[in-house]
């Protein structure tokens, strides 16, 4: 296959989106809209990928390095378009970047949804000789530029204030991509003009140069207008997420996924499930979730970098956040409502989590509890443990993390702290509001709280009269 150069430009400032982030850094299914763009290069093994910045240059150059080593990639190439004077002009920059053999694949920053196989085709259909445009049929196209054909030959693009009462009628419009043989781009650039009424240089004049000599100038039709869909303004983001949130959701039903709203459904990352899943309204999954078998998600639930076995049911308004070290749920456990799981937390089968428990860098084993107001962090809990409500883990000494450990058929009354480093013997019992800083033996009752004291004839303190 002839060698792939890409050039995605990103230097634009969104004016519309009225915000001083640039706006192929503002986010759809919670990753940047240029990094959806060079996900889908990725596919293609280019050469070399070129990225035209202008405005906010540093922090998109920053999160375009930041996509390549999570990706691990070699970094792309980066050149600034400073005064931004046309798509004619950002290509200009790049053109010492390229090299003088091979395809260029010109793609908008903005455009985050065009998949690989799309640009594949694109590349094709240019074979080293041809430029190809992509263009897309629109039930409205009002605004865009329209493809004008001769046979298979495009002969123009005519924007839309241009074009007569006939060519308006055309649906096919041209979405701002194209491949282009390198020789030729390089030869056209640099005849480009900027005598119209923007004093721009305009990227679509290379078709009319390309007709002049002789090059044939072909279309690529993409068979989704929701791959072409570029982002101008909040609106348009928001339409665009919801969208592609839907299709998201009607894949995963179409594999047989139970989703009780597809309109109230976010996945920002990748979600994996098994046979008979259910989810409820209003819940975001991000990063990668894999959710077993028969697992049930209730409503406005959060899960990030999780892994939730077969039979698993987490109850609404569950917060799970794994980030890199990840979250594991084991088969049949009950999550929430109201709980927070942490990095670290490997909560084994059958175990129970209620509400307001958070849980961080801890093992629970089979079917330990820990249902009410309470913490577990830097622990390792066995098998059957009852960890009572308002009960902590003290593993925080101002300096250093110490760990818990809580052997197997331990209960832990109400109210109690565990100040690590302390191991409690298995089958042991903590007395409600005690403060344990000693190992405990086995199977032993373990008090450290006060004695009570009763004070007969006690007076409150009264306020004084006014």
């Amino acid at each position: 296959m002839t060698s792939v150069d890409v050039v995605i430009m990103a230097a634009g400032k969104g004016t519309r989106m009225k915000s001083r982030w640039p706006k192929v850094l503002h986010r759809l299914a919670g990753r940047a809209l240029v990094e959806h763009v060079l996900d889908s290069v990725v596919g293609l093994q280019a050469r070399r990928i070129v990225v035209v910045t202008g405005n906010g240059a540093p922090e998109v150059e920053g999160a375009v390095m930041a996509w390549s080593r999570n990706r691990g990639v070699p970094a792309p190439g980066f050149v600034r378009q400073e005064p931004q004077l046309g798509t004619g002009h950002a290509v200009q920059q790049a053109v010492p970047l390229l090299a003088e053999d091979g395809i260029t694949l010109i793609l908008n920053g903005d455009v985050p949804l065009v998949e690989a196989s799309t640009l594949r085709s694109l590349v094709e259909r240019s074979g080293g000789r041809a430029l190809a445009l992509l263009g897309v049929r629109m039930t409205d196209p009002t605004g865009y530029g329209r493809l004008l054909r001769d046979g298979e030959q495009v002969t123009a693009i005519v924007e839309h204030k241009d074009a007569s009462e006939e060519q308006r009628r055309i649906d096919e419009v041209y979405t701002g991509f194209m491949a282009v043989p390198n020789g030729l781009l390089k030869r056209w650039l640099a005849r480009l003009t900027n005598d119209n009424a923007q004093g721009e240089y305009y990227l679509t004049d290379i078709v009319g140069l390309a007709v002049q000599d002789g090059v044939a100038v072909v279309a690529v039709t993409a068979a989704d207008p929701l791959q072409v869909e570029g982002v101008n303004s909040p609106s348009q983001l928001a339409a665009l997420e919801r969208a592609f949130q839907q299709r998201q959701a009607q894949a995963l039903m179409e594999q047989g996924v139970r989703i009780a709203d597809p309109a109230r459904f976010d996945v920002r990352g990748q979600l994996v499930c098994g046979q008979d899943v259910e989810i409820d309204v209003n819940c975001v999954f991000e990063g990668r979730v894999a959710l077993g078998d028969g697992v049930r998600i209730g409503a406005n639930c959060v899960i990030a970098n999780a892994t939730i076995a077969a039979g698993a049911q987490i109850h609404p308004f569950t917060h799970i956040d794994g980030e890199t070290a990840g979250v594991k749920i084991g088969e049949g456990a009950l999550v929430g409502p109201f709980a927070r799981l942490r990095p670290g937390a490997d909560l084994g089968p059958e175990v129970h989590v209620g509400n307001f428990v958070e849980i961080k860098n801890s093992t629970l084993g089979r079917g330990a509890k820990a249902n009410h107001l309470a913490y577990l962090g830097d622990a390792s809990v066995g098998a059957r443990v009852n960890y009572g409500a308002g009960s902590i883990t003290a593993n925080y000494d101002g300096a250093n993390k110490h760990r818990t450990v809580i052997e197997e058929d331990v209960h832990i009354g109400s109210n109690s702290v565990l100040v690590a480093p302390v191991t409690i013997g298995r089958g042991g019992t903590v007395g409600a509001s005690s403060t344990i800083t000693k190992d405990t033996p086995p199977d032993t009752l373990s008090v450290a709280r006060g004695k009570q004291v009763s004070i007969a004839n006690w007076q409150r303190p009264k306020k004084a009269a006014k």
